[in-house]
């Protein structure tokens, strides 16, 4: 996988690069300091993974991911950041980032980049702690959200398992259908939610 990396401290960024480089299926395709180059970099190198800060000079990490996404929907954008901050947080997955990790932990950053590459959505375990408690304060009833009322019933157990972090395969084994009637459910749901990825299906879920 093509990966580009940005971060306003460049001992950050060559540590990262030096990191993932040394994977053998990683390739750092472009590496950056502000808000800016991350746009200008994911539109010249055509990455298969951002993996940016937050917090940046030149236009912030949450700027360049809406431009990026704007520009293509599809694209995976992963925020590595030492801010586990609710506002951040809420802000990051509902543009469609894939995932929000946390610096300490950069052990796990090659890894967590695969899993964004095989369709899923990585949180770190504090974020992930954090979207729950947001979840739980924040949170209304199901029934009580019009869009929910536009999904099959078996649309709904789809989102409520893709918001439990059920993997495509984890939800067709709990559900008894194929992977790829996963996959189509997911696809109407993007569809009529007005979604981009997984992530937002289970920020809706539980944010409305």
């Amino acid at each position: 996988m093509r990966v580009i990396v940005v971060d306003d401290d460049a001992i950050v960024v060559r540590s990262l690069a030096t990191i993932l480089s040394a994977e053998p299926d990683i390739e750092v395709a472009g590496t950056g300091t502000s808000g800016e180059e991350a746009a200008s970099l994911f539109s010249a190198c055509k990455p298969d993974v951002v993996l940016m800060d937050i917090q940046m000079p030149g236009g912030d990490g949450l700027s360049a991911a809406e431009k990026i996404l704007a520009a293509d929907p599809a694209a995976r954008v992963v925020f590595l950041t030492t801010f586990s901050d609710d506002d951040y947080i809420v802000r990051a997955l509902r543009l469609g980032a894939r995932g929000y990790l946390i610096k300490q932990d950069v052990a796990t950053i090659a890894s967590a980049l695969r899993s964004v590459m095989a369709g899923q959505s990585v949180l770190e375990g504090e974020v992930l702690a954090r979207a729950t408690a947001l979840s739980v304060d924040g949170a209304r009833p199901r029934r009580e959200e019009p869009e929910m009322r536009g999904l099959t019933e078996r649309e709904r157990e789809v989102v409520r398992a893709i918001a439990d972090g059920m993997s495509n395969a984890e939800v067709a084994a709990a559900l008894y259908m194929s992977e790829g009637t996963v996959r189509n459910h997911i696809s109407s749901i993007l569809a009529k939610l007005g979604l981009r990825n997984r992530t937002q299906i289970a920020v809706y879920y539980y944010r409305g």
